[in-house]
């Protein structure tokens, strides 16, 4: 994404080690502009917690769906793109939950079929509320995240040590269901069952998902280097059957075609830190 000085800021914000299995990283935007700003969000697989100190937001869904904003909402897992408006004055900041982090602060993986919510309505207290009234009066935008870090840590869960397998299995070339059911001694069945619960998710649309984000890197290497792309070398790179496979994943996640990302593809932001 990119960013003016005078109208519109963003970026990422990292975490320390201790949270590295928590958040893969806080976003901050605002838009000092007279005029909207809209962007496009790719897909992450994660769940996000969005805050909002300025004039409301809007999230546009896939479906045309538009949600106000007002102080926070949890979206996600994010499994397909969606714009975002930031009106004149509204200032985002963006927890990106990582794996299985959101079943071990709430006790289950998603909210309301994806569709957002107040993160009140998942627990038996309004302290999301009272969380936003204190990060409100926090000015530092690094002061906010290092707040929601300390409020976070009596919430959070251990992780299971299943989860844990999967949230580290790195090896592409395995099927990590199969793997970690022998490493572990249980059915297939319910290790698929266990990855669905607590990331909200399966194995099986994870990894499709994997390849399409290995193809939008490639993509977005060839434009850097001012080149035109070739598609018959994406599709082989990425592990595409043909040319078609890797169309209808674009039309799947962010109903673009590849060319018509290629063309878009300034107006589109990447939550993911893969």
């Amino acid at each position: 994404m990119k960013s003016d000085d005078q109208t519109y800021h963003n970026y990422r914000l990292p975490v320390p080690k201790e949270f590295e299995t928590v958040f893969s990283h806080f976003y901050f935007a605002e838009n000092n502009s007279k005029d909207p700003v809209t962007k496009t969000l790719l897909p992450s697989f994660q769940t996000i917690m969005v805050f909002n100190f300025g004039t409301k937001a809007r999230l546009i869904s896939s479906v045309q769906n538009e949600i106000e904003i007002d102080k926070c909402i949890v979206l996600g897992p994010i499994k397909s793109a969606f714009e975002y408006t930031l009106t004149p004055g509204a200032q985002i900041l963006v927890a990106n939950f990582k794996d299985d982090a959101f079943y071990r602060f709430f006790g289950k993986a998603f909210l309301s079929d994806h569709l957002p919510t107040h993160p009140d309505e998942a627990m038996e207290e309004n302290c999301f509320t009272c969380l936003w009234h204190h990060l409100n009066g926090i000015i530092g935008i690094s002061d906010k995240v290092d707040f929601i870090l300390d409020f976070c840590r009596p919430y959070l869960k251990l992780q299971d040590s299943t989860s844990a397998l999967l949230a580290n299995f790195k090896d592409d070339t395995l099927n990590p269901i199969q793997s970690i059911a022998e490493e572990t001694g249980q059915t297939e069945r319910n290790i698929q069952l266990m990855h669905k619960k607590h990331f909200g998710y399966s194995a099986k649309e994870v990894s499709r998902y994997k390849r399409f984000i290995k193809a939008i890197g490639k993509i977005q290497q060839v434009l850097l280097s001012s080149k035109n792309v070739d598609w018959f070398e994406i599709v082989d790179e990425c592990g595409y059957y043909d040319q078609s496979q890797l169309i209808h994943d674009f039309k799947h996640f962010i109903n673009l075609s590849p060319k018509h990302f290629v063309r878009f593809q300034q107006d589109i932001c990447q939550a993911s830190a893969e």
